[in-house]
């Protein structure tokens, strides 16, 4: 759908690496930095320049997985990494839905940082301590963890719209001795209170020793100690950066918590650097001066990658609210008055951009924009329609795939490669990803497990409260011994690309079958009259039957010719194996808190068996739509 010209393909950034490396194609460099990964990651050090001490072996046991240790005695502070510029560039932009606008220039966010830093040393935090921001995508969001981090502390986070419960279930598991939040935040127009749900969390949560609240809507901070009095006491200063090993702590994510409490997923500071540097970099053609977005919440990895943009010179363009605002406009007015450079979004935005019949490029100048990137669901073939129809023709549209597991992406873009239909472009530098079958044979073009058989520097140090390790093993590692398991169900093409199919827990098995969900969404979700779809297994009659909702456009009922024309469309582009056995209509689509929808959680309610963590839903109601439902209790 899409090449690079001959002259922008040379000027990128990992045309410049592979020049360095001695590589003539993307494909020679992949294969190098697999099979000698520890060169390919102290290459990628040196060639983003980065701050810190360099020493000992790269690599130790490195036939354990988990258990290999990268750069074991090397020592740099992650905060020292992105603070590198001091200058009046825009370091931050920040718009609040189309209500509020400010900008911090690489000089002010130092400053600030450096307050933050001093407040919460005097406030008692040091290695090791955690630091929590329950907060909107704000500047101060990015400076707190800056701060933390500067500290050699740990940071975690998660959005405004969790509700108690899910925050308790989050943060009650590390104790944090100190945590940010705002007065409130912003969705749709509304404004949304914050500190009524702060308080009953504090009373919960006896470890925070001190509770700053960040002005974002005006309203008194009382939940705690305003951030104007908390850094009141403290001048500017040079930024003393802990040095801290490459192995230690940095972030605490968390799993979606849809099937129990959360694991509390902990990524170490080098290997979250290196990396992230590698893919804004290398994949995603980075450079000092360019304007970085993603839609994201600080409950979402895509947060702490987008903040990494720091590291490489580029200014973040961060927006706090609903994408929808003006029909979904607002993201390309910001575009066009910042000059953005990378649009970054998920699958299901473009899908419903498309939907609505937005055409940016109509109405739009897009003129800085180069590459669009999407994560969160696989894109359908259609997306890839959409983005060179309606948005640009000449951007670099990256599918990107990895997750909170590894704050990072296993297979995503390649600036000097073509852009195929339906296809992430490549397998991400230095990770030794395959896809397996059930036995754990390499395959290519067909269907599997997505592994990576090599160990490589961003893996997690390990899950919190884990002493033995069992519990990161098992979520890893069972299947397949010493090799990592994702969980993706997918196929590397005749191109070298990657499509996914959905996850491999959702893979549906009617007569022993294997379907990737997405493999219906990509057909159903074509037709005008659905707005979003969500498909389970249900078990029936000794084996599994394909059951389909689907939510429609206002107004309109599901009949029985919108079921044949679904049935159809099914079965003349895919196989009679994916044909629902069972389509329902339902009011709404339960999804998470980063937008991605559960059937795993639909499909305990289905059965009749209970959701275990309804918190990490953001509107769990809709899961009533699907229980007791009469018609699965019959043929």
């Amino acid at each position: 759908m899409w090449s690079p010209s001959p002259e922008r393909a040379a000027q990128s950034e990992l045309a410049r690496f592979m020049r360095v490396a001695g590589k003539r194609s993307y494909d020679e460099l992949h294969a190098w930095s697999v099979e000698h990964a520890e060169e390919f990651w102290n290459l990628v050090w040196e060639f983003c320049e980065v701050r810190g001490k360099r020493q000992g072996p790269t690599l130790i046991d490195k036939q354990r997985m988990p258990g290999a240790q990268w750069f074991p005695q090397a020592k740099l502070n992650f905060a020292e990494n992105l603070l590198r510029r001091r200058d009046a560039a825009d370091a931050i932009v920040f718009w609040g839905e189309d209500r509020i606008r400010r900008r911090l220039s690489f000089e002010q966010l130092y400053v600030l940082v450096s307050r933050l830093a001093q407040a919460l040393a005097d406030a008692g935090v040091g290695p090791g301590d955690r630091v929590a921001g329950y907060l909107p995508n704000l500047p101060e969001s990015a400076a707190a963890m800056l701060a933390t981090a500067s500290l050699g502390a740990i940071w975690s986070s998660c959005s405004p719209d969790f509700g108690v419960q899910g925050v308790l279930d989050r943060f009650g598991q590390i104790e944090p001795k100190v945590l940010f939040c705002a007065d409130g935040y912003l969705y749709g127009g509304k404004e949304f209170d914050c500190q009524e749900k702060v308080q009953a969390v504090l009373a919960r949560l006896p470890s925070v020793q001190e509770c700053v609240v960040v002005d974002y809507l005006g309203a008194p901070a009382s939940a705690g100690t305003s951030l104007y009095d908390f850094l009141e006491p403290f001048e500017p200063q040079e930024i003393r950066f802990a040095q801290a090993g490459f192995n230690d702590p940095l972030y605490i994510l968390y799993s979606s918590g849809t099937t129990g409490v959360p694991k509390c997923i902990v990524h170490g500071a080098g290997g979250t650097l290196l990396q992230h540097l590698k893919e804004h970099r290398l994949h995603s053609d980075v450079k000092p001066g360019d304007r970085l977005f993603y839609f994201t919440t600080l409950g979402w990895m895509m947060w702490n990658w987008l903040v990494s943009g720091l590291a490489s010179g580029a200014t973040l363009l961060l927006y706090d609210g609903s994408p929808f605002v003006q029909r979904g406009r607002t993201l390309f007015d910001l575009a066009d008055a910042e000059g953005m450079t990378h649009f970054g979004t998920s699958a299901k935005f473009i899908d419903a951009i498309a939907k609505s019949g937005l055409k940016p490029r109509e109405t739009h100048r897009l003129e800085g924009l180069r590459a669009v990137l999407s994560t969160g669901s696989p894109l359908a073939p259609e997306g890839f329609d959409y983005v060179y129809a309606s948005v640009k023709r000449d951007v670099c549209l990256s599918s990107i795939s990895g997750g909170t597991d590894i704050v990072s992406c296993f297979v995503l873009g390649n600036p000097t490669g073509p852009v195929w239909r339906g296809e992430i472009q490549a397998r991400g530098l230095g990770m030794a990803v395959e896809v397996f079958d059930e036995e754990g044979k390499s395959i290519t073009k067909e269907k599997g497990e997505l592994v990576c058989t090599k160990p490589f520097p961003c893996m997690p140090v390990g899950f919190w409260n884990d002493p033995d390790g069992a519990k990161y093993r098992a979520a890893y590692f069972e299947k397949y011994p010493n090799v990592w398991r994702h969980g993706d169900w997918c196929e590397i093409t005749e191109h070298g690309g990657i499509i996914i199919y959905g996850r491999s827990d959702t893979v549906l098995n009617p007569g022993g079958v294997r379907i990737g969900t997405a493999e219906i969404y990509r057909q159903v979700e074509q037709l005008p009259e659905i707005l979003e779809s969500l498909v389970i297994g249900q078990q029936w009659d000794s084996d599994v039957r394909v059951v389909l909702f689907v939510k429609l456009k206002e107004g309109l009922a599901l009949s029985e010719e919108l079921i044949s024309s679904i049935k159809r469309r099914i079965r003349e582009n895919t196989t009679p194996r994916h044909v629902p056995a069972k389509i329902l209509q339902v009011a709404d689509i339960p999804r998470t808190k980063s937008g991605k929808i559960v059937e795993l959680a639909v499909r305990e309610v289905v059965h009749g068996r209970p959701v275990k963590n309804l918190e990490a839903l953001a509107n769990p109601e809709a899961l009533e739509h699907f229980r007791g439902r009469p018609e699965l209790a019959s043929a």
